[in-house]
């Protein structure tokens, strides 16, 4: 039976017929497919990108790109077994093929959630405060996101074919960008699986993803100052690329998410009695065998006391034994294989240069793979190292084996030399420290972050939930400094902000309102006879107003407030002590005035205000004292439309109020923002 041929997805359409690569199972050694040998046209894809796929993804608006996502997340979850099986011949067991396949849908979920909650309706983002520059108010200044006009290359390392690909293109989907996207030709025929799904899905719009199988040709010298190239790999590939001269020619943005010594320390206050301990052995042996070691995030440097480095390598050395390696077909097997053959020579090569300056602590000749055909797999045995003297080398704090390969490193004396080790490695993606003691944690941790992109505290309170030191949350930044690449990815609405193009803007409160579609103090209002919440969400008008009447404040409120709130601080009802502090009276509660504003502009009866959910920059501006009296202005500040419906199948749109609480001089006393769900007409 022939293998199939692996297409590209080039301008909407499948493309690529004659053999080229052959590409093997990393289980038998079988080919599982071929690459194409078609050449790509990319001035035509970049065309197509631009031409059909940026006005496809524009004519959409935040909001609705993430109703995209969210769909498209529960399309490929329902088809998420096909997948699986493909996973299998790239080596990776049912559990590493979960971080891949379920961690990339979980992240268009979790992309999907932060398009929802936290952008706007349209394709501007307004990223205020809004900063005045005049003493009448008339001229102020603010900064807007907006959509880059380009098209985001994405460059995918061979070790997570699914989720690699997804956690890109979430972000630069929101964005409004088109996507080219290169997945390492190794475990292509995993990524060109996904694609095929989700061009069957329908839900992306035409033009806005396009699949390269192969080499990246001419591309990156076609690109423009608008486009973006993200890359995960080898430092040395990112080295590269980065100083291509089109790219340093026309700007072009490069994030880099590089390969880097990651390190997890053990600190002198954890003896093998104490369960951190084990947690720290936990850690070094799981991310020395998931994905068989083949995880930027893993764990390649293991600090130690040097007193506890025996009983450290005697239960890593446990642990790594009970290990079964091979076909993940088996129940039994627990580590795959390497994706590769061709990843297999180079990590030999890189133990080899290891091996140099490190002692090989367990025996993993003892490891044989199992299954059938196993022999002509890409299996690599767990190899634990002891490099004695690390202050002594620099390769061991420069090479990286990157498979199911760590090693011990023993420190002699306090935090501050475990902290000068893993500063050796010059730029990591992500770093442990075990210690059961707050004040190490506090000295550390600030030291340790200027050379770590994510840092992991493991005690045994967060390991109850902990997600581990090798797991990239898309909430949380994932990136490093110096080695690592100098990139970020994720880190949740970061990522989508880095594919936006922002803009200072100036001018007067008006101009800067119409712009944003967000009202802004001091822009014109609009003032009717209709009350704001008696109206439908379609029919507010960003800056409809209501100036309220007037109440004056009586000690029998505040009496009555305390009595209802429980709230009897001193500055409310002890006349001797207030004249004594800085306002020199007595003051009523702070949120005696939310509530009295609140009476004074709510519209009681049922109508299109169905729900009051939070409150946003609530600020206490001036005291307001017995005899004051205030009134409210409410103004429609922003509408967001979530493309959701209520229970009773009625559409919602969410509605944030500008509240400006004033006393008799018209000085502002109460400042904030309210969120209301508002209800549509149908």
């Amino acid at each position: 039976m022939t293998n199939p041929v692996l297409q590209s997805h080039i301008a909407d359409r499948w493309f690529g017929h004659s053999p080229a690569q052959s590409l093997r199972s990393a289980i038998n050694g079988r080919a599982v497919a071929s690459t194409h040998a078609e050449a790509i046209d990319f001035a035509h894809a970049l065309d197509h990108a631009r031409r059909v796929g940026l006005p496809a993804l524009l004519a959409l608006d935040f909001q609705q790109r993430a109703t995209r996502l969210r769909a498209l997340a529960k399309f490929l979850t329902e088809r998420k077994e096909q997948l699986y099986t493909i996973s299998a011949h790239t080596g990776a067991t049912r559990a590493d093929s979960w971080i891949d396949i379920e961690g990339g849908t979980g992240t268009l979920f979790a992309y999907a959630s932060v398009g929802s909650n936290e952008l706007p309706s349209g394709n501007l983002m307004h990223e205020g405060p809004v900063l005045p520059l005049s003493k009448k108010g008339g001229f102020a200044a603010t900064h807007i996101l907006v959509p880059r006009g380009g098209v985001v290359v994405h460059i995918n390392a061979f070790n997570f074919p699914v989720w690699g690909l997804l956690e890109k293109m979430a972000p630069s989907f929101l964005a409004g960008m088109p996507c080219i996207a290169k997945p390492a030709t190794a475990t292509s025929y995993l990524t060109e699986a996904l694609v095929r799904l989700m061009v069957e899905s329908g839900l992306l719009p035409e033009g806005s993803l396009q699949l390269v199988i192969g080499g990246t040709g001419d591309l990156l010298d076609r690109l423009q100052g608008s486009d973006m190239v993200t890359f995960t790999g080898s430092a040395d590939t990112a080295a590269m690329l980065r100083v291509r001269p089109n790219l340093v020619r026309q700007s072009v943005p490069f994030n880099a998410e590089v390969d880097s010594l990651n390190c997890a320390m053990l600190a002198p206050d954890i003896g093998p009695d104490d369960p951190e301990f084990d947690l720290f052995v936990n850690e070094v042996a799981r991310e020395m065998t998931v994905k068989a070691g083949q995880k930027c995030t893993a764990i390649r440097r293991a600090i130690v006391p040097r007193r506890h480095l025996d009983a450290v390598a005697t239960r890593l050395r446990e642990r790594l034994d009970q290990v079964v390696l091979g076909d993940p077909a088996l129940e039994a097997v627990r580590m795959g294989a390497l994706a590769s053959h061709a990843q297999a020579a180079d990590v030999a090569e890189r133990v080899a240069a290891l091996r140099a300056v490190a002692s090989l602590v367990n025996d993993p000749g003892r490891m044989a793979p199992v299954g059938d055909g196993v022999a002509e797999g890409a299996f690599f045995a767990p190899m634990l190292l002891l490099c004695d003297k690390p202050f002594d080398t620099d390769t061991a704090h420069e090479v990286e084996a990157f498979g199911p390969v760590s090693t011990l490193m023993p420190y002699d004396g306090d935090i501050d030399e475990a902290l000068a080790l893993a500063a050796r490695g010059r730029g990591s993606l992500v770093g442990t420290l075990v210690t059961r003691s707050p004040a190490i944690a506090a000295h550390a941790i600030p030291q340790a972050a200027a050379w770590h992109g994510r840092l992991l505290v493991l005690d045994r309170e967060a390991a109850v939930e902990s997600t581990g030191h090798g797991s990239p949350l898309p909430q949380l930044k994932h990136g490093g400094p110096g080695r690592a690449g100098g990139g970020e990815e994720l880190g949740g609405l970061r990522a989508v902000t880095h594919c936006l193009q922002r803009a200072a803007l100036q001018g007067s409160p008006t101009m800067l309102a119409a712009v944003t579609r967000e009202h802004v103090r001091g822009a014109a209002l609009i003032e009717t006879k209709i009350h704001p919440f008696r109206r439908y969400f379609e029919d507010l008008q960003i800056g409809e107003s209501l100036l309220t009447h007037r109440r004056t404040v009586s000690e029998a409120d505040i009496v009555a407030f305390g009595g209802i709130s429980g709230d009897y601080f001193y500055m409310h009802f002890d006349d001797i002590a207030a004249k004594e502090s800085p306002f020199g009276k007595r003051i009523a509660h702070g949120y005696f005035v939310l509530s009295a504003a609140a009476g004074l502009f709510v519209s009681p009866a049922p109508g299109p205000v169905l729900a009051n959910y939070g409150l946003d920059t609530l600020r206490f501006v001036k005291p307001v004292g017995i005899g004051d009296t205030i009134r409210a202005r409410l103004t429609c500040k922003r509408k967001t439309d979530r493309q959701r419906k209520g229970p009773d199948g009625v559409g919602q749109g969410v509605v944030a109020w500008d509240v400006e609480v004033s006393n008799q001089h018209g000085e502002l006393v109460a400042s904030y923002d309210i969120l209301t769900l508002v209800a549509k007409r149908s």
